[in-house]
């Protein structure tokens, strides 16, 4: 016989507020305005965040709120503000580390403005890149978060879609949408800085790229030639075609095999690095004793390779936090708010592929 559990309600009103409160889940506005003892238009100020609300009415409200467990259709809300709530993230590739954890951030900023993400990979083409530019309308995103790699500057400032666009990255800088970064020729001339500054004189750069006009490998080139004409000392750049472990580990031989071999070498991402100490430790030379090595990007697998591994630690929260802000900024504001250049901060974790005793040095670019 199934058990059944009666529960005394004293009107009919009290079972129709039964009744709503089980049909919505977490309450109605008005089950919440009843609860509070004040209007249902007051409960909608005080849900959508207006600000012309006395405290004390606000806290009762709030207080109901809670005890209904009330959550917004956010659905209802987005299309009315004629909005989806959906916001898209283009990355090149979105199995490197880097990018995986970047967009783990992101998501993580977006969230706290309850927007969901969808991510768009790129592979770093032209033609990919114009379809997640062109792709936004299509598919409903209120704004998008790019990371370019092929796209220039003129067609961007070409682009009609007047969808809400903040820029990641090293390949577009003042250009006609927000954009956030480091300040990576800073942060390679400081990483090079480190590694002269260890007594090494035979420096080597891994990672310059032959058609990179702009972008992540010119830029990191930029200030490893910097450093190194500050001392008078002559370069040893390496060009690679991709920025993977095994390119890394490829050039890292090829350098070995040469006839003026580095006693350290500043490779422009980790995997690179990763590589390259592979290589090294396979040909029988020790890290850092033999070669000092050091990458850019801070991905967790350097913290754990063997050494450990010097790297530019971008703030990536921040990052994420000021792309996200900035595209709120551009969907809340005037439709002709100035474009804004922010440089985000990073920090040289030294660790034990360049000095056996590990620190970090700050820098705030």
């Amino acid at each position: 016989m199934p058990l059944r559990t009666e529960v005394p309600v004293r009107s009919y009103e009290e079972i129709r507020f039964a009744t709503r409160r089980v049909a919505h889940v977490g309450g109605s506005l008005r089950d919440i305005a009843r609860l509070a003892g004040v209007s249902v238009k007051t409960v909608s100020n005080v849900v959508n965040g207006y600000a012309h609300v006395s405290a004390a009415t606000r806290e009762k409200v709030e207080r109901a709120l809670s005890e209904m467990d009330y959550r917004p259709n956010l659905s209802a809300r987005n299309l009315r503000q004629g909005r989806t709530g959906v916001i898209a993230l283009g990355l090149p590739e979105i199995d490197k580390p880097y990018f995986a954890e970047l967009s783990r951030f992101v998501i993580a900023a977006a969230a706290e403005h309850r927007w969901i993400v969808v991510i768009e990979q790129t592979d770093g083409e032209l033609h990919r890149e114009r379809q997640v530019l062109d792709g936004v309308r299509d598919h409903r995103i209120d704004g998008l978060i790019l990371s370019p790699v092929a796209i220039g500057k003129e067609e961007l400032a070409a682009r009609t879609d007047d969808t809400a666009l903040v820029l990641l990255g090293e390949r577009i800088h003042d250009g006609p949408a927000d954009h956030v970064a480091i300040d990576n020729v800073r942060a390679a001339r400081d990483v090079t800085e480190h590694l002269l500054g260890l007594g090494r004189t035979r420096v080597a750069a891994l990672g310059a790229q032959e058609n990179a006009a702009s972008g992540t490998s010119s830029v990191r080139l930029a200030g490893y030639r910097e450093a190194m004409a500050a001392h008078g000392l002559p370069e040893m750049v390496v060009e690679v075609e991709r920025f993977g472990r095994p390119e890394g580990a490829a050039a890292m031989a090829a350098l070995l095999a040469s006839p003026a071999r580095p006693d350290a070498v500043f490779c422009f991402n980790d995997l690179l690095a990763l590589g390259a100490m592979r290589a090294i430790l396979a040909a029988g030379l020790r890290v850092p004793q033999d070669i000092a090595v050091a990458g850019v990007d801070d991905i967790e697998d350097g913290r754990f390779s063997t050494p450990t591994l010097t790297s530019v630690a971008p703030d990536k929260t921040q990052l994420a936090r000021v792309a996200v802000d900035l595209l709120k900024r551009r969907l809340d504001g005037p439709a002709h708010h100035p474009v804004q250049e922010v440089t985000a901060d990073y920090h040289l974790m030294i660790r034990e592929s360049t000095a056996l005793t590990p620190a970090t040095s700050p820098a705030t670019p």
